[in-house]
């Protein structure tokens, strides 16, 4: 069944516009070769999308081309502005960039969550308040020195999980009240669409678009840091579960820790093994220095320690792939970024003794950025899906 004239011209319209935006400013010519359509079809889009204010003529091809032959045409990257937020416990990190993803203003903020940590009553609601006052505040005030005057897509990265059916963050009793008040609070004072989604499966996202995981379309991302989790990308697409849960690792039941996980506390799972804590715990066993924290402990580098990390890393990986076969596993979060190369040899190595399905371990290339990086894709496709449309 062949498409209607209207429903063509979005297809052709969507598709010229993902090549402006992953290529750059292209000639007319240039999108009729890319983009396999004749070129009255291609005159007559780049007039559709310079009359809507999409795109606009950006300079000319060749020193000493002329004419309308000769026009690059760009997207109108002040169309839209974004913003991206990595949401930890104890702080909030803030991007605010323009419809091509291109940082204009960033800030970061640690979040005093006192208020939810003790007492009760009007002094816990108190706490909270201000802690949402003080985020709400940050990403205002970052949009202005952007030049923001409207967000459009407002992108965050929170530890949880998130409801598919919602997309909302789910009560967790480890989470600080004001992450979830957070998201409800921008929701309400923002004219701007909000999505929230889970910290690990953006990092997966960004990883998969511009980071380690470029050339795959399945793959797996173990996030090694403070928590401990993963985030699952079957066929070209991020997994979620039925729950929202897929991924949540850290519950994982390993040999090792004394007693096992429940449903309330990941103690006695992966998360016992490789989590911050228990990684500083193995680097002083083996003499390394853990006063700086993990990250520090493992950058350095210590052969037998980053051995013994790589065993109890490979435990996790190897249920990953028994279930899954992604063929890759990409190892990020702080500790994960920290072990780089050195670590994930190890890991791979072992790995291949404990299971006969190859697979392939990669360090995450993205740092301590991925989170951000992820949310800002995020709120940039919900941008392009809505003024990428005609009429928008």
């Amino acid at each position: 069944m062949r498409a209607s004239p209207s429903t063509a011209r979005v297809i052709n319209d969507r598709l010229a516009l993902r090549l402006l935006q992953e290529e750059g400013p292209l000639t007319a010519g240039q999108l009729k070769s890319l983009t396999g359509l004749s070129r009255p079809t291609v005159a007559d889009l780049v007039e559709r999308l310079q009359g809507s204010g999409l795109i606009t003529v950006v300079g000319e091809s060749g020193a000493q081309r002329r004419g309308p032959n000769a026009r690059l045409y760009g997207i109108v990257a002040d169309r839209a502005h974004l913003a991206a937020l990595d949401v930890r416990t104890g702080g909030v990190s803030v991007i605010v960039a323009d419809l091509l993803g291109r940082t204009l203003a960033e800030a970061a903020l640690p979040i005093d969550d006192s208020g939810d940590s003790g007492g009760a009553g009007t002094d816990m609601e108190d706490g909270t308040d201000a802690a949402v006052e003080q985020a709400v505040a940050l990403l205002e005030r970052t949009a202005r020195e952007a030049g923001a005057r409207r967000l459009h897509s407002v992108g965050i990265g929170a530890p949880g999980l998130i409801d598919p059916a919602g997309g909302q963050l789910r009560d967790s009793a480890k989470l600080p009240a004001w992450h979830r008040r957070l998201v409800a609070a921008l929701q309400e004072r923002l004219p701007a669409r909000v999505l929230v989604e889970n910290e690990t499966n953006l990092a997966a996202v960004a990883e998969q678009r511009m980071g380690a995981a470029r050339d795959r379309d399945t793959f797996a991302l173990l996030w090694l840091g403070q928590g401990v989790g993963a985030a699952l990308v079957l066929d070209g697409k991020l997994r979620r579960g039925a729950s929202g849960g897929a991924g949540e690792i850290g519950f994982l039941p390993v040999p090792g820790p004394s007693g096992l996980p429940s449903a309330a506390d990941c103690g006695g799972g992966f998360h016992s093994l490789v989590g911050a804590a228990a990684v500083c715990a193995l680097a002083e066993e083996y003499g390394a220095d853990a006063s700086g924290g993990a990250e520090r402990a493992v950058a350095a580098g210590r052969d037998d320690f980053l051995d013994a990390l790589a065993d109890r890393i490979a435990l996790g990986a190897a249920a990953v792939a028994a279930v899954l076969d992604p063929g890759c596993v990409v190892l990020g979060g702080e500790i994960g970024h920290a072990g780089g190369e050195p670590l994930a040899r190890r890991v791979e190595a072992r790995l291949a003794e404990l299971s006969p399905l190859h697979t392939e371990v990669r360090p995450a290339s993205l740092g301590g950025r991925a989170i951000l990086s992820g949310a800002l894709l995020a709120a940039r496709d919900a941008a392009q899906d809505d003024l990428f449309t005609p009429g928008a």
